[in-house]
């Protein structure tokens, strides 16, 4: 049931924002989009209220002998759309995710498995580099660190496009693989694992970091298979010193490094910030699709089996090389479907 005191509230939010705009002063960018978000509620509101209206009318036909056969035929039709309209309501009244529309960090890492471990992540970041080309985004690596067999150390990328944040954010914790690795002779199964974190992209007024709190050292940029090794001092470390946060990035221009390894110390602290106050939120919610829980296993990738079981929501594909090459769709909109199901079922409450 929608609740119609809610309703009421939106409608009126709406029209004290348009007298406010029209008046001039305030605040009008946050006014604009404040009502940029509640135009489009509030016309659902209208047409699930005039809906009901119909409604009313055609019931009012039914002790109308001549009219009553179409009255019915019409309250059939009336009535479902009134399901239809109720049902996208409610979805239009969950609360929205501020950070849905921003792009995304990306971070990858191998976890326990050794080499191995470092092969799937390496895996993982070509599966998303081919699912953010699939959706037309753009995928930009911020620091790589690779193996000397082509595994991944490390990876940070920023993922830009329309509701980047929105789809990527699922994939954060842990990623388990189970196969027969390439220097197996003996061909056993191998279990190992590789950490995912997806952070929306923060911007200056998001965290505020103090001079004095951060650490930057100058470095050269090494190690084998490194992807940007030169000569010059230019690889920047910022250390965070409160939160241990410790963030490099190894382009030619020193000056570019500062630049990136800020952006994503920021991510991180806003990350650590919207954590702790969704931790506080929902301390009761537990299971909670898209936590971003970084310590959970949320999916096992099977290879013998061609096997992808998302333990999140109990979801098991048999497309495993087709979601390896990119094809992430299905997996995603099965959670995004859960997360907003359990939103509602939340709402309801």
């Amino acid at each position: 049931m929608v609740p119609v005191d809610r309703l009421m509230q939106i409608a009126a939010r709406l029209e004290y924002l348009e007298a406010a705009m029209a008046r001039g002063g305030g605040d009008l960018a946050a006014q604009g989009r404040e009502y940029s978000e509640l135009r489009p509620i509030v016309a659902e509101i209208e047409r699930y209220r005039g809906l009901g209206d119909q409604i009313a009318q055609a019931e009012a036909l039914l002790s109308d002998p001549e009219m009553r056969a179409l009255a019915e035929d019409e309250l059939t039709q009336l009535r479902t759309l009134l399901a239809e309209a109720e049902e996208t309501l409610r979805l239009a009244l969950l609360p929205k995710d501020a950070a849905d529309a921003r792009p995304a960090i990306l971070e990858i890492r191998p976890g326990t498995g050794g080499e191995e471990a470092a092969l799937f992540a390496a895996d993982l970041m070509r599966m998303y580099m081919r699912f953010a080309d699939a959706q037309g985004w753009r995928f930009d690596v911020i620091e790589q660190q690779t193996t000397e067999l082509g595994g991944l150390k490390e990876l940070v990328a920023n993922v830009r496009g329309d509701g980047v944040f929105a789809r990527l954010k699922y994939e954060s914790g842990v990623h388990r693989v189970q196969r027969v690795p390439s220097t197996e002779s003996g061909g056993r199964i191998h279990t190992s694992a590789a950490t995912v974190a997806v952070l929306p992209e923060a911007e200056d007024v998001d965290v505020q970091i103090d001079p004095a709190d951060i650490r930057i050292d100058t470095m050269r940029a090494s190690g084998a298979g490194g992807q940007h090794v030169n000569t010059t001092d230019s690889a920047v470390r910022i250390t965070h010193v409160p939160s241990g946060i410790v963030v490099t990035s190894s382009e030619k221009s020193q000056h570019r490094n500062r630049e990136i390894a800020m952006q994503v110390l920021r991510a991180r602290l806003f990350d650590m910030e919207r954590s702790r106050v969704e931790g506080e939120r929902s301390a009761a919610r537990k299971g909670q699709v898209g936590s971003g829980d970084r310590s959970e296993r949320i999916r096992t990738y099977n290879f013998p089996q061609g096997r992808l079981t998302d333990h999140r929501i109990n979801l098991t594909l048999y497309k495993l090389d087709q979601v390896m090459q990119g094809d992430l769709g299905e997996v995603i909109d099965a959670l995004v479907a859960d997360d907003r199901a359990a939103r509602l079922a939340e709402m309801d409450a």
